[in-house]
């Protein structure tokens, strides 16, 4: 198997509908956002689809983020706290819908399904942890049971 089919193997590809349903938006904002170029995404015949990695870089993109002290660039300031209806919410959200409820995960293998999402695996998984939606219990993770993934 050369470069690209394990990359194409390893690739879950959605269709407008798909992705609007998982993120609960509009089919047509999503198709209106593929087609002007903001989420990468290739049609095929009539339909698009859209790789998983390229849904994590427009959602990163479009992320509230507030400025980090010290520094003079920042991309969006947040006109209020994030939570789990903000952007960056629905994107951890994402992440954290890879996980089986009730099930133990080494740190190696947290890191290669946020890897699929998201280069900063650190991050994510510190804010995993902040937000509790998994937990960290000697060296082991699990989703927190408690959390309820949005509507």
């Amino acid at each position: 198997m050369n470069y690209t089919e394990g990359i194409i193997r390893n690739t879950e590809f959605f269709t407008t509908t798909e992705l609007a349903e998982k993120l609960k938006m509009n089919v047509q904002v999503i198709t209106r956002k593929v087609q002007a170029g903001e989420i990468r995404a290739y049609k095929i015949g009539k339909e698009w689809r859209i790789p998983e990695p390229s849904v994590f870089e427009w959602l990163e993109s479009n992320a509230n983020s507030v400025e980090s002290k010290g520094s003079n660039i920042s991309r969006h300031r947040a006109k209020k706290p994030a939570d789990h209806t903000s952007q960056r919410g629905h994107l951890l959200e994402y992440v954290l819908a890879q996980f089986e409820p009730n099930r133990l995960y080494r740190e190696d293998e947290v890191n290669r399904i946020v890897e699929r999402q998201h280069k900063d695996t650190p991050a994510i998984r510190k804010e995993l942890l902040a937000r509790h939606m998994m937990e960290l219990a000697d060296g082991q993770w699990r989703r927190c049971n408690g959390y309820r993934l949005s509507d």
